[in-house]
């Protein structure tokens, strides 16, 4: 290998909340490049414009900023391979697409959505893998060339080996082989002249010189597309080394369905940033000496490739309780205190209760218990109507289930879009206001005489409340 420095990079896509997948990679990157004395960069995969969100960008951001994880170079913070976000390097993307196509190892596919459906259809139907068939593989590039010229729409497509089987190392799990009748000739661009991911990954990669992809499993299946381009441009390969998947208790992949993934919740329900870094890092890895107390310093120290291992590491939020429970005993009285002003009772979500709670309390006192859902996590549901009259546990699943599907998708949370949202999943949903916002209360205050609803859902927090969704959902269930 010829890199004369080590150059990491994580490259999440905008599109969602930030997920704690991502601050896991990120770690693990992270430390590597400190122990090598190398790069830690951010690129932003903004490739999906149907899916991007600026906001979503931001997030990811501030949340990893939150953690303690700084980068070398990044959308925010420059750098000298620039820019950092795919979508600002189109024409690059572009002019390497063309590239190939010109050597004729990548040719341009004009075959229409409707004829791709109709082939895999009919491959579905006779029982056949469905792929694409290649119809266009062997188009005479002239008459590809003059179809493009007079506007017809097209993409790019690499020109996989159709016999063989494409290898490649890995560092931590050796040789891994695929055969080449199960790759697809794969798009490379875009009919909108936006890459792919693979397009994108590959270039940029070798673009900005990073010389270890540390990413997670689930990119295995895709590492043999990749190699293949890397060939197809005569590129030196990086070291590929893919982590293994944060799982569930019931060992499936970790999903918001399961357990919260987003990196905000696990902010906003007070776990302490470096708690949280010390979890991830046990994700996988061993420290070694039984030791699983230990800061980011510590883990840089000790890390070495050797020490993961590749059973599925189980997210387990009872042993993060505990962890970060270790952390707070040991909290200065200053940081303690600042941290339950700072962040339980915040000064901007006090004032914003302010006009909703003064008229149900006679004393301050009164205050924390008549309000304390403003400020838990996990509500108390034992006891709870949640099942209103007429209605059954499976209703009231379904009901759930949408809306949090809905609300996952709700990034402006304020109480005109928050009000749209639930009046057009009650209306569609047919059910009287009385039934529909009495459960949505009780599953988000826990109690019928809290102060108005949507006013409340926007205090509480986008994160707090869609976990409550989640939870009162499996409480439902076992009813």
């Amino acid at each position: 290998m010829s890199f004369d420095r080590v150059r990491v990079r994580i490259a999440p896509s905008p599109t969602g909340d930030p997920h704690v997948g991502t601050a896991y990679v990120a770690l693990f990157n992270y430390v590597f490049a400190r122990k090598h004395g190398g790069d830690f960069i951010i690129r932003i995969e903004d490739t999906d414009q149907s899916r991007y969100r600026a906001s979503s960008e931001d997030m990811i951001l501030r949340s990893l900023k939150w953690l303690g994880l700084s980068w070398d170079e990044g959308p925010d913070v420059g750098g000298k391979y620039g820019p950092y976000r795919q979508s600002e390097r189109r024409e690059i993307h572009a002019a390497h697409a063309m590239q190939l196509v010109e050597r004729g190892l990548a040719y341009r596919c004009f075959c229409t959505a409707e004829r791709l459906d109709k082939v895999r259809q009919e491959q579905r139907e006779k029982g056949q893998t469905t792929g694409y068939d290649r119809h266009c593989r062997d188009l005479n590039p002239a008459d590809g060339e003059r179809r493009a010229a007079a506007g017809e729409s097209f993409v790019v497509r690499l020109k996989m080996p159709l016999v063989g089987v494409t290898k490649f190392d890995d560092a931590l799990r050796g040789t891994v082989e695929i055969d080449n009748q199960r790759l697809d000739d794969q798009v490379l661009l875009k009919s909108d002249g936006y890459p792919t991911y693979h397009l994108a990954n590959v270039v940029d990669d070798h673009l900005m010189k990073i010389s270890h992809v540390m990413r997670a499993e689930e990119w295995i299946s895709s590492t043999p597309k990749h190699v293949l381009l890397y060939e197809a441009f005569g590129w030196e390969k990086p070291v590929f080394c893919h982590l293994p998947l944060l799982r569930n208790p019931d060992h499936s992949k970790i999903s918001k369905r399961k357990n919260p993934t987003s990196l905000l919740y696990y902010e906003r329900a007070g776990v302490l940033p470096e708690a949280l870094l010390n979890y991830l890092g046990l994700m996988g890895w061993s420290f070694g000496d039984n030791v699983e107390i230990f800061n980011v310093e510590q883990m840089t120290s000790r890390f070495d490739l050797k020490g993961i291992h590749l059973g599925g590491p189980i997210f387990d939020q009872t042993k993060l309780n505990w962890l970060n429970n270790q952390y707070l005993q040991k909290l200065s009285d200053d940081r303690f205190v600042a941290l339950i002003r700072d962040q339980v009772f915040a000064p901007d979500v006090l004032k914003a209760l302010r006009p909703y709670v003064v008229e149900r309390m006679d004393r301050l006192e009164q205050f924390v218990d008549k309000n304390s859902f403003f400020f838990n996590g996990a509500l108390p549901y034992a006891g709870v109507p949640l099942v209103p009259q007429g209605k059954t546990a499976a209703d009231i699943v379904a009901m759930l289930s949408e809306l949090v599907e809905k609300l996952d998708d709700l990034y402006d949370w304020d109480f005109e879009h928050i009000k749209a949202c639930l009046d057009a999943h009650r209306e569609a949903l047919g059910w009287k206001p009385k039934d529909y916002f009495m459960t949505v209360r009780l599953v988000a205050t826990g109690r019928k005489d809290s102060p108005p609803l949507v006013e409340s859902l926007v205090i509480i927090g986008r994160e707090i409340v869609r976990f409550r969704l989640r939870d009162a959902m499996e409480f439902v269930k076992k009813l």
